[in-house]
């Protein structure tokens, strides 16, 4: 499978207005090298503006959530993003979990476990696959500040 990040990023961003609205920057995206074969790998930055923070200077909840959702949104888009003549990809619901404050930028590294193609087939025979994109949210300093898992599946057409 190959993997054009730029163009995945450029359709996020086009598809995704509130992505745009948060000024959120598309890094890695293609093959997870950690991963088993047919993984794939997002990274996502949220920079730190003050029209992002909280109360207490960091980056807002509901920012660090939408970061995560986009982040898991392309990988999806990378690696079944060749199915949307068929299905469209929807989150099913998430889950996050916000373990210390941030300060500053936070990235979100987000991955597809399974192998694209064993979603692709349950789509092709007819069922509704549904998947978990794991997430982690870091500050510049690798720490991990928030965990996420976000359900998505290919409804079809």
């Amino acid at each position: 499978m190959t993997i054009d990040g730029r163009q995945v990023a450029a359709g996020m961003l086009a598809a995704v207005p509130f992505a745009r609205t948060l000024g959120l920057e598309f890094g890695e995206i293609g093959p997870d090298p950690a991963g088993a074969a047919g993984a794939v790998r997002a990274v996502v930055r949220l920079p730190d503006t003050p029209a992002t923070h909280n109360h207490v200077a960091g980056p807002h909840a509901g920012a660090m959530f939408t970061l995560g959702e986009t982040a898991s949104g392309t990988v999806v888009m990378a690696a079944l993003g060749h199915l949307l003549d068929r299905a469209v990809p929807l989150a099913v619901r998430a889950d996050i979990a916000y373990r210390k404050l941030a300060l500053g930028p936070v990235t979100a590294t987000a991955r597809l476990p399974r192998p694209a193609a064993e979603i692709e087939a349950e789509l092709a025979a007819g069922r509704r696959p549904e998947f978990e994109i794991p997430v982690e949210i870091a500050t510049d300093d690798g720490t991990v500040r928030a965990e996420m898992t976000v359900v998505w599946t290919l409804r079809p057409n």
